[in-house]
């Protein structure tokens, strides 16, 4: 078993680029950062150079609680890459953000994949380190509380 959620193989995320390097810094740290418009206040997920809101572009980067509820869900049974063969199912959930406006963000549902799933359940943000990739990353998964 790996020591990882998902199996080795997939392909790393882009941590380096300037616009989502903040977010993956925080990760690693074990802190949940999403973006914040200092013009409006609006919070936004996933990350872009400009408000959603406002069309601002003062953006800030702001640390949020780890914590938030699921908002609707996905139980994958079909290897959507070849290093998942085999591994399904998964459920991917995408959960709202109670601490930064209720914006919502994809991420996996630890622990057993055919375990019921209940819209509204709080969830806590797991942070899963893999050291050894070129570069290092963490991953944000979530955990039923």
């Amino acid at each position: 078993m790996s020591a990882t959620y998902l199996p080795e193989g997939l392909p790393a995320p882009n941590t380096g680029d300037a616009l989502t390097a903040p977010y993956w810094e925080a990760a690693r740290a074990g802190k949940l950062r999403i973006q914040k418009c200092r013009g409006c206040g609006a919070w936004q997920w996933g990350p872009e150079w400009i408000c959603h809101r406002c069309h601002s572009f003062d953006l800030a980067w702001e640390d949020v609680a780890g914590q938030g509820r699921i908002y609707s869900y996905q139980r994958p049974h079909h290897p959507v890459h070849p290093a998942l063969n085999g591994h399904g199912p998964y459920i991917a959930v995408l959960v709202e953000l109670p601490h930064a406006g209720n914006v919502r963000m994809v991420g996996n549902l630890l622990g057993d994949p055919r375990q019921e799933v209940r819209i509204g359940a709080p969830v806590a943000a797991v942070f899963e380190p893999h050291d050894n990739a070129d570069p290092p990353f963490t991953l944000v998964q979530w955990r039923v509380v």
